[in-house]
């Protein structure tokens, strides 16, 4: 049964239900009224509608809040619905530049924005492959150092840098700390401002840890500036 025929079904009642159901409360003159923004029927439908469906939560049960501006996108651990953060660190762990895009958009739009005030080098996975973006930013001072895909020809690379490409998956420790110590994901949120609030407010929590993951390169870096 569709959620208008059951909304249907309950207004009916309710139009009979309220009236006599308002006749019998013991009023309490202390306390005022308090009118609620959705209608008895509009509850009930909800609650109805609720236990006809899979969920076993109202967390996940609630209308999106960003169901228009929220995108369907994928990832190499598959498909998302949300948002995507992009961030760049440096072998200290720590956060030097982040951007908040739609889960579809594609991992190299959001780079001018990330880089600016950068220098040195940039070490990414195989979704920022791009010639043009490997010139572009070279002219700002930058070098992208990635893998190549299987359909591509080797690329000789010096060995620090192949060893530099085996330690990146630190930024997926630094991810997995913002997920599940910072709390920056999940699908509770009742408005955008609540979430641009507790997305900014989780990466401030990150940059005060005192001991965040890192990369030993003291030895090998020269002080050459590093970033992932």
């Amino acid at each position: 049964m569709s959620m208008t025929s059951v909304f249907c079904d309950v207004d009916d009642f309710c139009l009979v239900f309220e009236p006599e159901w308002h006749k019998r409360l013991i009023c309490n003159t202390k306390k005022p009224l308090v009118i609620s923004k959705l209608s008895l029927s509009e509850i009930m439908t909800i609650i109805i509608c609720f236990h006809q469906s899979a969920f076993r939560d109202f967390k996940h049960y609630y209308h999106k809040v960003f169901s228009e501006e929220a995108k369907r996108g994928k990832t190499s651990t598959g498909w998302k619905f949300g948002f995507k953060l992009h961030l760049i660190i440096n072998h200290l762990g720590e956060i030097l530049s982040f951007c908040l895009t739609t889960a579809n958009t594609d991992d190299r739009k959001p780079v001018p924005d990330l880089i600016e005030d950068l220098t040195g080098w940039l070490y990414g996975d195989k979704g920022y492959i791009s010639e043009k973006l490997v010139t572009w930013l070279k002219e700002k001072g930058l070098n992208l150092v990635t893998k190549v895909r299987k359909n591509m020809k080797p690329k000789e690379l010096k060995a620090f840098d192949k060893a530099m490409l085996r330690k990146r998956a630190v930024i997926e420790s630094v991810n997995d700390q913002l997920k599940n110590i910072s709390q920056i994901e999940h699908s509770r949120h009742r408005s955008p401002f609540n979430f641009a609030v507790n997305l900014i407010a989780g990466l401030i929590a990150y940059t005060r840890q005192p001991r965040k993951p890192h990369i030993d390169v003291s030895a090998l870096t020269e002080g050459v500036p590093i970033a992932f």
